[in-house]
């Protein structure tokens, strides 16, 4: 087990009722952002929870729009109102878009430089500051109400970047399961795709004598597992709801990962899909992963077979990777890209270029060259 350092500062406020905790938790003394997206908290009740919890609250200031993949553009409008309205304190209400969206309005808000996409380029490294984030967490996928990462679109050149910084934790997230129950299915089966592939960021690369952090990551899965098809099937469950709410939480609150080797490749190639063919994030994951997989199965197949062994009852890495595929297929997920309609050996050829032209290379050995990836999208036709 490798040397590490666990520092999480968010507050979870969980379970039945406690966005009225919000009237304990906002602060008073500033002005208040309410960011959210495209009004669905308007129409679930969430909004309406949010409004009362906030009515003795001198001065909140809304701003809508945050779109399901967050553009840099929509940011800058924001951060003209934060700006504008001398805001000290930005509530996010949404799901993991408008979450990532307002840590990076609060860094920006804060960042001295001329552009603030540079703390995109940099990947966090330019955010000397930023202000304080409470978020309401009404769709479970992304772990952003407990971790300091986020991803921002720019639509003027296509590009999807991600950055993470200490300093962009939430001081608190609400987390009601009741929330969710208005979710589509596609965005409840995108959430739990998009969860399972964060643990295998952290797990599928190669032993490293961390039996504990395995064991957290399996059961993380194990638990997905179980609730995904029961929640997609009974979305007024609340427990089934309130499992998968916490694992898609624990899943990538920097808790499984600590002391281990991680990947991450699946979620570089996968923003490249969704910068060009408008994937779903979660449906990229779900192309490139088992393809990833496929290619790299010498180098990853210890890891695989413990936990083809432990989660599947299958021996066979190769076996493992095709029950993960068919688990997510189960959940109504496509994983080819013929059935998104995109060509693999465009996708190969242009994902290729990109990253031949920011000379980068991934994976958890650091030498999955932009070759490589094009191999590993020619295997999701």
């Amino acid at each position: 087990m490798q040397n590490f350092t666990f520092r999480n500062p968010t507050e979870i406020l969980f379970g039945k009722g406690m966005i009225a905790e919000l009237a304990n938790r906002v602060p008073r003394d500033v002005p208040v952002l309410l960011l959210y997206g495209g009004g669905s908290i308007k129409r679930n009740g969430v909004y309406d929870q949010v409004k009362a919890a906030l009515k003795a609250h001198p001065r909140v200031v809304e701003f809508g729009g945050i779109e399901p993949n967050p553009l840099h553009e929509t940011c800058l409008q924001a951060l003209a109102v934060v700006r504008a309205q001398k805001v000290g304190f930005v509530l996010a209400v949404g799901g993991g878009s408008v979450l990532d969206a307002a840590k990076y309005i609060a860094a920006a808000a804060c960042f001295s430089g001329s552009d603030p996409w540079e703390i995109l380029t940099s990947g966090g490294a330019a955010i000397t500051g930023a202000l304080p984030v409470g978020t309401v967490l009404t769709l479970p996928a992304t772990g952003s109400e407990s971790n300091g990462n986020a991803v921002i679109s720019r639509q003027a050149t296509q590009e999807k970047l991600a950055f993470g910084s200490p300093l962009a934790f939430p001081v608190f997230s609400v987390l009601d399961p009741e929330t969710t129950y208005s979710l589509p299915a596609k965005q409840v089966r995108n959430g739990l795709v998009d969860a399972f592939v964060h643990v295998m960021e952290q797990y599928m690369t190669y032993p490293a004598a961390a039996p504990l952090q395995d064991r957290f990551a399996e059961g993380v899965i194990h638990t997905l597992v179980e609730v995904g098809p029961r929640t997609l099937a009974a979305p007024r469950d609340y427990d089934a709801r309130a499992s998968f709410m916490w694992a898609a939480t624990l899943a990538l609150n920097t808790l499984i990962g600590c002391g281990v080797p991680q990947d991450w490749a699946t979620h570089m190639i996968g923003h490249e899909l969704t910068a060009f063919y408008g994937l779903d994030h979660a449906e990229s994951l779900a192309v490139v992963m088992p393809g990833l997989w496929t290619h790299q199965l010498e180098r990853k197949q210890a890891k695989l077979r413990q936990f083809g062994q432990r989660l599947w009852g299958v021996e066979s890495p190769a076996e493992t990777i095709a029950r993960t595929e068919a688990f997510w297929r189960s959940l109504g997920m496509p994983t080819r890209l013929s059935e998104y309609g995109v060509n693999a050996e465009e996708a190969a050829t242009r994902v290729r270029k990109r990253f031949a032209e920011r000379g980068a290379v991934f994976g958890e050995h650091g030498d999955l060259t932009p070759a490589l990836v094009a191999e590993i999208l020619r295997l999701r036709a």
